[in-house]
């Protein structure tokens, strides 16, 4: 049976098209973790159930009244389990000191598609999020014998691109900026 997921995202410096800056904006995505088969380390989509579930009745921009946040919608997800990206190194798992690998991280990466902002009813000048790419690295616990993943809330991040300019090559350089957190609630 997949879980339900409901993703909370407090996102803070993140600017509007107008250049405004959100400062503690909750915004929430429902959706399952759907694993793509024959890859290891296991990895896959991140699947949005298209709307908030049916005990809030919420349109997009709209505010939801059990959590304060607006609904986000997401054009691509993807998440991987993983070692610590910092760290690369063989796992233990090599040695045969587990029975399976043991992935205390998961990647996740989401696309947002852009959100106008519901403010006054003057529609001309309504403000607007563009789509934002975010990723963040989150702590991942399996108990095997409940058979439940917990993901601790995590950072949440934008990549900055810079481009270098090589003899005969472009190097791309990725930096990445904390603009927020995320939060996760089976459902």
């Amino acid at each position: 049976v997949d879980t339900t997921w409901r993703l909370r995202l407090l996102l803070n410096d993140v600017k509007t098209a107008k250049g405004k800056k959100l400062d503690g904006q909750l915004f929430v995505v429902e959706g399952n973790f759907i694993e793509e088969e024959g890859y290891e380390p296991p990895q896959g989509l991140f699947t949005p159930t298209g709307t908030p579930s049916s005990d809030e009745q919420v349109e997009e921009g709209d505010k939801s009244e059990s959590d304060g946040g607006m609904f986000l919608e997401v054009s691509n997800s993807r998440w991987k389990l993983s070692e610590d990206p910092d760290d690369p190194k063989d796992g233990l798992w090599i040695w045969g000191l587990f029975k399976e690998p043991l992935y205390p991280f998961m990647l996740l990466q989401i696309e947002t598609k852009e959100l106008t902002l519901s403010s006054s009813a003057d529609e001309e000048n309504a403000d607007s999020i563009p789509p934002l790419k975010l990723y963040a690295q989150i702590n991942h616990f399996r108990n095997k014998d409940e058979g439940t993943v917990k993901l601790q809330t995590a950072n949440l991040n934008i990549r900055i691109l810079e481009q270098i300019q090589l003899p005969g090559a472009t190097v791309d350089l990725f930096e990445e900026e904390a603009v927020g957190q995320v939060s996760f609630q089976p459902l």
